[in-house]
């Protein structure tokens, strides 16, 4: 039968703004899935929420490997019989990311392949779970260096960060996020871009101006929106993002 819990599977959720995420939705009573590409880091995610009287559980899945993302929606399809929330949120960088003259091509191929086509796999897997859900929320955690608007904006703080592999990965994201939110328009499952910040994390190099608790809040609200919600938008914490 299917869980009357809300179930989530938050995917890269072992440590950063996908852990912080995963402790929030946990906290407002929401089932967590810790998705890890390692096992072992999965499970301590889990016992770290466990240590504060939050249900979670972990899943092997990793955004390039089919087998272990279709191990994975089977696994939550036997134990819940359902999916109420997706966020997407595992991504990478790369240190040989760059401009588009001297980045080098394989590792935008390597950030392409992770964060968009594993994202688009993952969601892919995760539909028929979603769609048993009675108003399921998908949030794809993307990123301002996603926008075409602020990568053209010569008076945007983010202008001089041309990351050409990293920045296209969002902006592609973006693009699932339109055309997804577009063909589930008849149905009640939202679909939205979810911007946190520049938040404090290993992807970050520990730069950054928030902390992963504060990072997690909007893409948290999103999981978490209510009956009349809004798809298809891109948002940061400042409001809606430009595409």
């Amino acid at each position: 039968m299917p869980d009357t819990n809300r179930i989530a599977l938050v995917t890269g959720a072992n440590k950063g703004i996908g852990l912080e995420i995963a402790r929030q939705l946990a906290q407002a009573g929401v089932i967590v899935i810790i998705g890890a590409r390692d096992p072992a880091r999965g499970e301590a995610a889990v016992a770290d929420l466990a240590s504060q009287g939050l249900k979670a559980q972990s899943v092997s899945i990793d955004l390039t490997d089919h087998a272990t993302i279709s191990a994975a929606a089977e696994t939550i399809r036997a134990e819940h019989g359902k999916l109420d929330i997706l966020v997407n949120n595992a991504g990478i960088v790369d240190a040989a990311d760059g401009p588009p003259t001297t980045a080098s091509a394989e590792a935008a191929r390597r950030i392409m392949d992770t964060n968009f086509v594993g994202t688009l796999e993952v969601t892919q897997a995760m539909l028929p779970l979603l769609r048993k859900a009675p108003a399921a929320r998908i949030v794809n955690l993307s990123s301002s260096l996603g926008s075409l608007s602020v990568n053209g904006d010569p008076t945007s703080p983010y202008y001089s960060a041309r990351l050409i592999g990293y920045n296209a990965s969002k902006a592609a994201v973006n693009m699932l996020t339109v055309q997804l939110a577009q063909e589930l328009r008849d149905t009640p499952i939202v679909v939205n871009s979810v911007s946190p910040g520049y938040v404090k994390t290993d992807l970050t190099g520990h730069n950054g101006f928030m902390t992963p608790e504060e990072g997690a809040k909007l893409p948290v609200q999103y999981a978490l929106l209510g009956e009349n919600a809004v798809s298809g938008r891109f948002v940061e914490p400042g409001g809606e993002t430009p595409w």
